[in-house]
């Protein structure tokens, strides 16, 4: 294979039509006589293959990366063990300085979660206990009997009462960021006046529910409740797999969001890992499903924590506060408890983000508010299915229709961009320069071969109309076609014997690596014909136009 360089001339330029010049465009080749073949890409076995894609699609950042540097045996077990255990990273190095800053992080935290730990409890209709473990799971669900609580106008009044001092301390806090302890202690201390004054004034506060007598103690096992024969096996699996993937999503989208703040690199397999183990233990120990808290999350941030021992210290409270404190919620009002679940889903709220998606991207803005209208008016799993379902059909649109652009040379370069994009980008004469932006599977290969020959068909009476010099050649720019399945193949082919029956040719530039091994193993390679294959779009230009012009 044989292909010039081009090096553009804009003074010998003939803009006629949105044409170059013909004449133009073999001066330029003239220029340059460099030869470039298109290698073919190293075969790899099997098992090489196998084991380099593994590792490309579940470890793309190599956390092991240092492992490999190491000498001696003893260095990379240490090293393996840190990436396994993060403690051992910065444990070496903790100080009371820092266990300073995580006390009180882990102190603010545990009071915005114990409130919420409780009223999420009882929004699922759960011993409030269950709300205080660490980790949470739907073991005991059956055997929970909690019933809604009676609404009257002074349930109302205590209710707007606290929302609006909640939504007052949030304010604050936004404002004012060094505040965050008002908005952060605001659950805590709603949970604690409340409190008081249903105790301090109980017949002036009749008919408010409040939470009544709590058990103290840890939950107790639950490994035996774990019925894997019961006739509720296959919504269990359903509801798991759909709790999972929002355990999932929201874990990592809390851990990417912080990290980035901080300006580390979190591993998601380390993320889901853990998040995997904290709820099979939780299954086993009385629980239900966890997973990464935003708002928790922000408040530790913004508490001044600096290692996982925060964590610990809130765990410890909330411990303590299970094993001994338990009785002092009996007067804390139901309706409180509502409040604040009530405010952690007002701070979820956020209007930028469907007005965004609209302007960016219309499909995604429909699976947004598709799924928010089928949570909030039919349930959670048919409003997430339709969602996942219009991704679904986002993500093989491109794949069943790629998108198929027609390129044109950029006036004083020799950069070949799509015509639609760039103004001044310009037709070369007796030439179709078509760029296939997606890969090519059998989902695609009809419709690859269907509108090609359409261009073809387009282009040629496009030339007849304005009475200018018909097509030649079509030229594909494979740079952005990153895969390739034997159907794709067969396309290619397909299209070259369609074009060959109409006297035109076809040539292809810059076949990528997996693409050109491909082809050579299929041996399309050898059909096309090496003098048919170009590194890029501006060498097979060249080429093909000197050709051309030797021929007239």
């Amino acid at each position: 294979m044989t292909g010039k360089v081009e090096s553009a001339d804009e003074e010998n330029g003939d803009i006629e039509s949105g044409y170059f010049s013909i004449t133009a465009t073999a001066q330029e080749i003239q220029k340059s006589d460099e030869v470039h073949k298109v290698p073919l890409p190293q075969n790899k076995r099997t098992f090489r293959a196998l084991k380099h894609w593994s590792g490309e699609c579940f470890f793309p950042d190599d956390p092991l990366h240092n492992v490999k540097k190491q000498k001696t045996v003893t260095k990379k077990t240490f090293m393996v063990l840190q990436y396994l255990f993060p403690v051992l990273i910065w444990g070496c190095d903790y100080s009371l300085e820092l266990l300073k800053s995580d006390a009180i992080a882990g102190l603010t935290i545990a009071s915005l979660a114990i409130p919420q730990g409780i009223s999420y409890a009882k929004l699922a209709y759960l011993p409030p206990i269950y709300g205080l473990l660490p980790w949470l799971d739907t073991a005991d669900v059956a055997h929970s009997g909690w019933s809604p609580d009676g609404w009257n106008f002074r349930t109302m009044m205590m209710g707007f009462a606290f929302l609006a001092f909640l939504l007052l301390t949030r304010q604050i806090s936004l404002k004012r960021p060094k505040l965050y302890l008002i908005s952060a202690t605001g659950p805590l201390l709603s949970v604690i006046i409340s409190t008081f004054i249903i105790f301090a004034f109980r017949p002036a506060f009749q008919g408010i529910q409040t939470v009544g007598m709590l058990e103290q103690g840890l939950n107790p096992p639950s490994i035996d409740k774990l019925l894997f024969k019961s006739s509720y096996l296959m919504l269990t699996i359903k509801t798991g797999i759909i709790t999972g993937i929002l355990s999932l999503t929201e874990g990592i989208a809390v851990g990417r969001t912080f990290a980035s703040l901080k300006d580390y690199q979190i591993d998601g397999n380390k993320e889901m890992m853990a998040i995997g183990i904290m709820n099979i233990a939780g299954s086993c120990s009385s629980c239900f499903i966890t997973t990464g808290s935003f708002s928790r999350s922000a408040v530790n941030y913004n508490s001044g924590s600096k290692t996982a021992i925060s964590n610990l210290v809130m765990a410890s409270v909330v411990l303590i506060t299970m094993m001994f404190l338990m009785p002092l919620f009996y007067y804390t009002p139901n309706v409180i408890l509502a409040v604040t679940i009530i405010l952690a889903v007002v701070g979820l709220i956020d209007f930028k983000v469907p007005i965004k998606l609209w302007k960016v991207d219309k499909i995604d803005f429909i699976a947004y508010l598709t799924a928010f209208i089928g949570v909030l008016f039919i349930s959670v799993p048919i409003g997430l299915a339709i969602a996942v379902g219009i991704s679904v059909i986002k993500i093989l649109l491109p794949v069943t229709r790629p998108n198929i652009a027609i390129m044109g040379n950029v006036l004083g370069t020799q950069s070949y961009r799509s015509i639609g994009q760039y103004r001044d980008a310009k037709r070369v004469p007796y030439l179709l320069i078509l760029s296939i932006e997606f890969p090519i599977y059998f989902a695609s290969a009809v419709y690859l071969q269907d509108r090609i020959l359409r261009w073809v068909r387009e282009e040629e009476e496009r030339a007849l109309m304005l009475k200018e010099n018909g097509i030649k050649c079509v030229v594909l720019d494979m740079s952005a076609v990153t895969a390739i399945d034997i159907s794709g193949i067969d396309a290619l082919l397909e299209i070259k014997k369609a074009l060959s029956n109409r006297s035109l040719q076809l040539v292809l530039a810059n076949p990528i690596g997996e693409v050109a091994n491909k082809l050579f193993i299929s041996e399309a390679w050898e059909k096309f014909g090496s003098d048919n294959i170009y590194m890029n779009v501006a060498e097979a230009v060249a080429a093909i136009t000197k050709l051309i012009k030797s021929q007239q």
